[in-house]
């Protein structure tokens, strides 16, 4: 009898790090959403094979980006130890970074092995100098467009505008959807626009610069694009309220992310074989920019085996490890080499021109406060999409505010 209540004493005892340590070193979590498709388990099998005694275990959370981070927050936070490895989205790096609950990964993860990346995902990866993150799966914006309409796709804001106003006819065919709606994908959607008319959030000093006569003249773009060349319900519109106005038919020119093009291949679309991708559109003299968005790995600052935490993250965001998410979750890969690799290229022969968006890849102003950042982006940018405020009315606030949260003058 006293053998047993040790037993259960010590197992009760696990997590509060006591009983079974040793034990809780073979033992790997992360968090993700549902495995679709069953990549992750694929992978966690061939790792698991290869390192006998070692359990990998993928705790699917909610859907939500935003939901997610508040559980990896919340978990360290309270210092319960539960999650080693840290799946985490492009924008969480320099808030977790900032809280000390990353480990920094620069001995392990040096320059030339960088160099194997996507050079957007590696940037985003990084925070003051130290990289915390391993890319695993990338993503940036693009403009799709009609290729059947369309014969030579825009380059410039002019251009998209006199395409849209010469083969559109409204309310049936609009030339333009994007997202409109105030949340995240209006932050991105404006970034691109704003990065292609040469402005910017912050400058190299992480001065705020929002209210510049270059963003000015961005959002004076968008917000005219409103009821012009895109239909007045885009300040509605989230990713997939776009991407059903152009699949359907509705839009000619459509801003969206890459998963996009697949679903207008599947059978039974509309525009089966009709869609053409380009980065985002730029003025003359400027340079085209995709907002970045993409996941990696990193490693808990409370993991209790790194080295072993480290060997999962080369096999996952290896060659085959992102192979088998492309091909079982329809993962976009952000290692350069496979982009011209030939079973990949087979399966998705768009990607030789996905992979010239990605390399325009930006990431979002990398700072601890960027969700107060994008809160004053999207209350402002909306408001002017709507015609509440003027642009130059919007983004004086919203520099403002962003001024204000991060303790910056003018």
């Amino acid at each position: 009898m006293k053998t047993l209540l040790a037993l259960a004493g010590c197992a009760l005892a696990i997590a509060a790090a006591g009983c079974g340590e040793r034990q809780d070193r073979d033992v790997l979590r992360f968090l993700e959403q549902a495995d679709n498709g069953g990549g992750w388990a694929e992978i966690i099998r061939r790792f698991e094979e290869d390192h006998p005694g070692v359990r990998v275990e993928l705790v699917e959370g909610p859907p939500a980006t935003d939901a997610r981070e508040a559980l990896y927050s919340t978990s360290f936070l309270s210092g319960d130890r539960t999650y080693d490895l840290v799946f985490m989205d492009v924008i969480w790096v320099p808030k977790f970074a900032a809280q000390g609950w990353l480990m920094p990964l620069d001995d392990r993860f040096p320059p030339e092995r960088r160099e194997e990346f996507l050079p957007g995902d590696i940037a985003g990866s990084i925070y003051q100098q130290r990289i915390y993150r391993v890319p695993m799966r990338s993503d940036a914006g693009l403009l799709f467009y009609r290729s059947d309409i369309v014969e030579n796709p825009p380059e410039t804001f002019d251009e998209l505008s006199a395409a849209c106003r010469l083969h559109q006819s409204p309310p049936e065919l609009w030339g333009f959807a994007f997202q409109g709606r105030q949340y995240e994908g209006l932050v991105c959607a404006f970034l691109e626009v704003l990065w292609g008319h040469g402005g910017d959030v912050l400058d190299s000093n992480g001065r705020v610069i929002l209210d510049s006569p270059e963003a000015v003249a961005a959002l004076r773009w968008l917000a005219g694009a409103v009821g012009t060349i895109a239909p007045p319900a885009v300040a509605t519109y989230q990713e997939e309220e776009s991407r059903y106005a152009f699949q359907e038919g509705r839009a000619i020119f459509l801003r969206n992310w890459p998963y996009v093009w697949s679903k207008a291949q599947e059978s039974g679309s509309p525009i089966r074989g009709k869609v053409g991708i380009v980065p985002m559109v730029h003025l003359p003299g400027r340079e085209a920019a995709a907002t970045l968005g993409g996941w990696g790995f990193g490693i808990a600052a409370g993991c209790r085996n790194p080295d072993l935490a480290w060997r999962f993250i080369e096999f996952a965001t290896g060659e085959e490890g992102m192979k088998i998410l492309n091909r079982m979750n329809g993962s976009i890969p952000a290692r350069r080499s496979l982009y011209s690799d030939s079973e990949i290229v087979a399966s998705h022969p768009h990607y030789p021109e996905l992979f010239e968006a990605l390399l325009r890849a930006r990431p979002r102003p990398v700072h601890p406060r960027y969700a107060a950042i994008s809160s004053a982006i999207q209350v402002h940018v909306s408001s002017a999409l709507v015609g509440r405020e003027t642009p130059e009315q919007a983004l004086d606030r919203a520099a403002e505010e962003i001024r204000s949260v991060l303790g910056t003058s003018r």
